[in-house]
């Protein structure tokens, strides 16, 4: 029996805050497509449930925390046969860059990822995007409503208010807040915040981060940012920018073609296919 790896590496989708893995479908049915093994986990609390049954049941998202999470992520790479490219959205950008860290990917690609500590660049659209949650510290260990007003600044902002609110009834959940205030609590933390990674890492996996144009809640800024902390290493990080798009980015119209991009990129730049250590 020929036990070498596949030809085409496994790629793990990690979705951001007030999403379900459906928010990747777009993306996922069409690296499936191309032949690729597309596993796309939950977050602890959302797991497999639809957006529609984590609405009438928010309760187990609450007090979800980032090492919690990142570490339930760890755990279905490290059973995988081969190591993959990761890919996450939003808050799911920063998790990919604490996995990478960890040595458990060939290649990473952030999709409008937020910051991690020691990346202090706050554009005012970000604070506005977590001003619900940040403006009640007391229900930092809760799971606040999405409302679709919010979504509609947050994620709709190309949108009309019916559509976007169409959107929403598709796609929004409630936020897991402490993930929210661990995230921001960590910025100024550079070597010991939660979401703290290692810029100068010389062995770290290639990384590619997507901005989007007109994002509020993770705008070009921040990747740009970002991206000046990896500067200081030798291992390769790179940027590009999609105008026009918005948060949600990985379902807008014309998400083929950064679909496309990101694992074009994964591919040519990835490390050689690797057998996971853990087996």
């Amino acid at each position: 029996m020929d036990d070498a790896p596949p030809t085409k590496p496994p790629i793990v989708l990690v979705h951001g805050l007030w999403m379900t893995p459906s928010s990747w479908d777009t993306w996922a049915n069409r690296y499936r497509a191309q032949g690729h093994e597309v596993i796309v986990p939950g977050w602890p609390g959302i797991d497999d449930r639809t957006p529609q049954q984590v609405r009438r049941d928010p309760k187990p998202l609450e007090n979800r925390g980032i090492v919690e999470i990142v570490d339930a992520y760890d755990r279905i790479i490290r059973a995988l046969p081969q190591q993959p490219i990761l890919m996450g959205h939003s808050f799911g950008g920063i998790f990919i860059q604490m996995l990478l860290d960890r040595g458990l990917a060939i290649a990473g690609v952030g999709v409008e990822p937020g910051q991690p500590a020691g990346v202090l660049a706050l554009p005012f659209s970000t604070l506005r995007t977590g001003l619900p949650i940040l403006s009640n510290p007391f229900r930092m260990r809760k799971a606040n409503p999405f409302s679709k007003a919010h979504f509609h600044y947050t994620f709709g902002n190309d949108l009309t208010r019916a559509e976007s609110d169409r959107e929403w009834e598709k796609s929004a959940v409630h936020s897991v807040n402490r993930v929210f205030f661990e995230g921001v609590l960590s910025l100024p933390k550079e070597r010991t915040g939660i979401t703290r990674v290692d810029f100068a890492k010389p062995d770290r996996a290639p990384l590619l981060l997507i901005s989007g144009g007109i994002d509020h809640v993770a705008p070009p800024a921040i990747q740009k940012a970002t991206l000046k902390k990896y500067a200081k290493g030798p291992a390769l990080v790179e940027r590009v920018e999609f105008p026009g798009r918005t948060h949600r980015i990985v379902s807008q119209d014309g998400w083929e073609e950064v679909a496309d991009y990101a694992l074009g990129w994964a591919l040519e730049h990835a490390q050689l296919p690797r057998a996971n250590p853990a087996l």
